[in-house]
């Protein structure tokens, strides 16, 4: 009676198994595309900031940090974006999501495709190699300025990036894996939407990164912390 008993038991187990096999392939790893590297010991750069009353009627804030300059001044709400395929950020007009202060790290879809970015505490450690692409020069043909997907005023010869997955804005060390070259970029839009490149630098930081007439190359992209000075 015992051996029966275990084999019936064993049956019902085998019954269970195969009944929760597809749930349990459901819950498999997700494959994130972008990595984080944990306990990664990150070189601290001290900021400094300055507000001056810009061209625009707004405020233009001007931060330094190490031998890096970003200006950073607020775009009219009627200019365009950057990329005409922006469709909503927090599930608002992206206009929007931008005046209510709600675009961050908050999912935005573009093209009929939604994104999800890291978290703040996963872009602390993030670290990925990969192909750098450059944008920004197509805007100057089209009339008056251009938004970048946080709302503030795009210059393609400024050192500025866009990024898929990172919070906006966002502060990377970019590395050209060719030539040793490295600068320090703010990221303040979204993109590249193009398979295999994991950023679009505007044209200025492409030149100085040395691959502007090249339009490509492989490069390490890392976060890094800033306190105030």
């Amino acid at each position: 009676m015992a051996i029966r008993f275990n084999h019936r038991a064993t049956l019902i187990y085998a019954v269970l198994f195969l009944c929760a096999l597809p749930y349990l392939m459901s819950c498999s790893i997700i494959l994130l595309p972008y990595k984080t590297v944990k306990g990664t010991v990150k070189v601290t750069y001290k900021v400094t900031k300055t507000v001056t009353k810009g061209t625009l009627g707004t405020a233009e804030v001007v931060y330094k940090i190490g031998d890096f300059t970003f200006k950073v001044v607020t775009a009219p709400i009627t200019w365009p974006f950057t990329h005409d395929g922006l469709e909503s950020i927090d599930d608002l007009p992206p206009k929007d999501a931008i005046q209510k202060g709600r675009v961050k790290n908050s999912p935005y879809v573009v093209n009929g495709k939604r994104y999800i970015p890291m978290s703040v505490k996963d872009a602390e450690t993030y670290s990925e190699k990969g192909i750098a692409s450059w944008y920004g020069y197509e805007t100057r043909n089209k009339k008056g300025g251009h938004m970048t997907a946080n709302g503030e005023v795009f210059d393609p010869e400024g050192l500025n990036a866009a990024h898929k997955y990172l919070p906006l804005p966002s502060y990377v060390k970019v590395t050209n894996l060719e030539n040793g070259k490295s600068i320090i970029i703010r990221v303040n839009d979204r993109g590249p939407f193009v398979s295999g490149r994991i950023i679009d630098l505007s044209a200025g930081a492409a030149k100085k990164l040395g691959y502007y007439k090249k339009g490509t190359v492989k490069v390490l992209v890392e976060t890094i912390k800033i306190e105030n000075a």
